[in-house]
């Protein structure tokens, strides 16, 4: 990621940009709130005048006839006309609510919190109260600048997560890009192995010992195509799952301390399978060394096929010191780790190879304190 002085100038105006223009959308409602409300205030005192008017119009019928014109035009502000005994004198309460006398006297508190009250009053002497609050339109734009932070909240979250994935999207490339440079420069000195290896061979040298050396070219081999395949969608082929898997466990046997008992056991023969063998050796190689790290480099390795069903099931058990079942499934995130020098990347390795690339499963089977069994589960292409 480029984190140069330019960058972080653009990304901070952005961001000032950005305060500055919510803050001019919500002064700019806060002002067109307060000018509405003046309006509805001044709606009603004219009502409150017409009131007063027709109050004083006993003789004048035309007069009358216009203040209820007047007064007949509020239907969208609710308002209360409260005599001076207290008693309700006219109201534009829907009808069936203005029968609760509780509902009315709770709506007359709440208008006069809102609103202050206007006094209709007559050379002096208070005649009546009117009570109002806001109307629809006032108490919809009064909750419209939540509103719109909720929006813009929201519309904020998704660029995040935007951005975030686009970074982990581009970090995966470069880790991608990383393996495969790898790959490509063990590939130069692998050659030159292979020559020293059949100029030894020339030499007279023990076979054995040239023969081991094969192997672990061979092996390095393998680990340059693992690294290749980092970032690619890996070719599957039909393979015996028993024979690989067997593969595995010898080349782990024989590389392993003898402090370390192996076993290996199967309930069947062969089964083939849908599977790219560097990979999914690269998963049996973690689980065991996850193992061996667990018993401290002294206990038993056990690796059980079974098939059941449709699958099949490989089973890497140890004699470690067991998982907390809390942390079953976290330890299969990436940098989840109990070493102290550990990066916490092989299990999550592992799930990708099989989850990911294989369509299986992979999960803690059974973990206590005298040790923990891993499954894998695939899919088998025989019934």
């Amino acid at each position: 990621m480029n984190f140069s002085p330019k960058r972080k100038a653009s990304n901070i105006i952005m961001l000032v940009s950005a305060f500055v223009i919510v803050s001019l959308i919500l002064w700019n409602t806060n002002s067109f709130f307060k000018k509405f409300k003046e309006e509805e205030r001044l709606k009603m005192e004219i009502w409150a005048t017409a009131q007063l008017e027709l109050i004083q119009s006993s003789v004048d019928q035309e007069l009358g006839n216009l203040t209820l014109k007047v007064m007949g035009n509020n239907t969208s502000t609710p308002m209360i006309l409260v005599n001076e005994e207290g008693s309700i004198k006219t109201h534009n309460i829907p009808e069936e609510r203005a029968q609760d006398s509780v509902y009315i006297q709770r709506k007359i508190r709440q208008f006069g919190s809102e609103n202050e009250p206007i006094q209709i009053v007559q050379q002096g002497e208070l005649l009546e109260t009117l009570y109002y609050g806001n109307s629809e339109v006032l108490n919809k734009l009064k909750y419209y600048p939540l509103a719109l932070l909720l929006i813009i909240f929201l519309f904020g979250t998704v660029i995040f997560f935007f951005f975030k994935t686009n970074k982990a999207s581009e970090q995966n490339k470069l880790w991608a890009g990383m393996a495969k440079e790898t790959a490509h420069q063990i590939g130069t000195p692998l050659t030159s192995l292979l020559g020293w290896n059949e100029l030894l061979k020339s030499e007279n040298i023990n076979p054995e010992i040239t023969k081991e050396i094969e192997k672990d070219i061979s092996r390095l081999h393998t680990i340059t195509e693992r690294f290749s395949k980092i970032g690619s969608i890996p070719e599957l082929q039909v393979h015996d799952i028993v024979e690989e898997t067997e593969k595995a466990y010898q080349y782990l046997k024989r590389r392993s301390s003898k402090l370390v008992h192996f076993s290996f056991g199967s309930n069947i023969d062969h089964l083939p399978v849908l599977l790219n063998p560097p990979l999914y050796n690269w998963s049996i190689e973690n689980l065991v060394k996850n193992g061996i790290d667990a018993m401290k480099g002294k206990g038993s390795i056990a690796i059980q096929i079974e098939k059941k069903g449709n699958n099949v099931n490989i089973l890497v058990s140890d004699t470690g010191h067991g998982i907390p079942k809390s942390d079953f499934q976290n330890i299969f995130n990436p940098g989840v780790t109990s070493k102290k020098r550990g990066w916490g990347l092989g299990l999550s390795l592992v799930k990708r190879i099989v989850e990911e690339y294989h369509k299986g499963k992979i999960k803690v089977l059974s973990s206590n304190k005298e040790g923990t069994i891993m499954q894998i589960s695939l899919k088998s292409l025989e019934s």
